[in-house]
């Protein structure tokens, strides 16, 4: 069997440019549901009760299912409205290159990821923040240093700027770039004035 190295950027968005075009509602409605549903016949999957399976042989056979499906039917971009494939030894490359450990933030306010098994004595990451969801720049200071003071709290993900020096910070606008970088401040100050500046957004 020959070498397998790993994908680089340049090599996946050359995929994509080749990869077959198929419309975004087909992969949503039609390609997704119709393939999941297909593995889930012939893995038998059925969860029951549980959301998350317990016993080793659902666990095995859900992996399996799920390298099937991403091998079968690949990724999709939407900006290119085309599908990449991989292959099996490429999937198991990327997952053999897998970090066992990842450290972000600085100083005390360090986070430490490791994998974590089922009842792992590990304590899970916990990411504060309201993620996404839109906050006015007027207490967006406020919003997120709320979070950033929670001792539990190991990293930060940031709201949306709904507005900048008055402005709609829409997307495509010069305004979305100066919304971005007034989050970032913000952040910045939110993390000093709750006293954990190395804490990682």
């Amino acid at each position: 069997m020959a070498v397998t190295r790993a994908l680089t950027i340049y090599d996946v968005y050359d995929r994509f440019v080749k990869g077959k075009r198929v419309p975004e509602s087909d992969w949503d409605y039609t390609i997704i549901p119709q393939n999941a549903t297909a593995l889930k016949e012939k893995y038998k999957l059925d969860f029951g009760k549980n959301s998350v399976p317990e016993d080793n042989k659902t666990k095995n056979d859900l992996f399996q299912a799920g390298l099937e499906m991403l091998v079968n039917t690949g990724y999709y971009c939407q900006d290119l409205g085309r599908v990449m494939k991989v292959t099996e030894e490429e999937v198991w490359e990327g997952i053999k290159k897998t970090p066992t450990k990842l450290e972000i933030g600085e100083g005390r306010d360090v986070a430490r990821f490791y994998p974590r098994h089922g009842n792992s004595p590990v304590k899970p990451i916990i990411q504060g923040g309201p993620t996404g969801s839109p906050i006015s720049e007027d207490i967006f200071v406020q919003v997120m240093q709320s979070y950033a003071q929670e001792a539990v709290v190991d990293t930060l993900v940031n709201g949306v700027m709904t507005t900048v020096e008055g402005h709609p910070a829409k997307s495509g606008t010069p305004y979305e770039i100066r919304a971005t970088m007034a989050e970032l401040r913000a952040t910045k100050e939110a993390r000093i004035r709750a006293g954990r500046p190395g804490l990682s957004v």
